[in-house]
């Protein structure tokens, strides 16, 4: 069995390439950022513990002391090793921005406490059309009653016009016809 481990040189360029096409312009974001910092970056494989082992020979423990003399050969080249999680949470947090959303955050926040406030007043409003829809209901009601009476005794009192008519045409024939005919009654519509 053959013992084989990994050697890190380092290249003196970002960790991964990425290629850009010759017409395309480069990333140009709006904060700006230390760009030469990036280009001394350079990443180590991962360390692991020498209690882990890859076929059950300890073939790790061997190569960890060629690997150890690379690390310390690519010290001496003058790159330098990286933890690839403090990298990535270094690179997000500079490109994380929270101005536009606590901006927008309290925007919202604003924006609710209007609609509360008018959903309050909508709801306000409400109760006061209902109220008054109650009471002009209760008005009408009465109006309406008002009416039916009114129209009951006009139509009491026109019973008993009527009926006086009737009794003085028959008791008094030629008073009433000189009267109907000096005051003639109105035509109704």
């Amino acid at each position: 069995m053959s013992t084989s481990y990994y050697q890190y040189r380092p290249t003196g360029s970002l960790p991964v390439g990425v290629p850009i096409k010759p017409s395309q312009q480069p990333f140009n974001p709006g904060h700006t950022r230390n760009l030469s910092a990036y280009s001394q970056l350079s990443a180590s494989p991962p360390e692991r513990p020498e209690s882990v082992s890859t076929s059950g020979a300890g073939l790790y423990s061997a190569a960890s002391s060629s690997y150890a003399g690379s690390e310390s050969e690519a010290s001496m080249t003058g790159a330098t090793s990286v933890d690839l999680l403090d990298y990535m949470n270094d690179r997000l947090s500079q490109a994380y921005n929270p101005i536009p959303l606590d901006q927008s955050l309290a925007k919202q926040a604003q924006m609710s406490g209007e609609l509360n406030a008018k959903t309050r007043e909508l709801a306000a409003l409400q109760t006061q059309a209902r109220a008054r829809l109650a009471k002009t209901r209760a008005n009408f009601a009465e109006g309406m009653k008002a009416a039916k009476d009114v129209q009951q005794d006009l139509e009491w009192t026109q019973k008993k016009v009527h009926a006086l008519n009737a009794r003085a045409a028959r008791k008094y024939p030629e008073q009433y016809r000189a009267a109907s005919e000096r005051y003639p009654a109105p035509v109704d519509c």
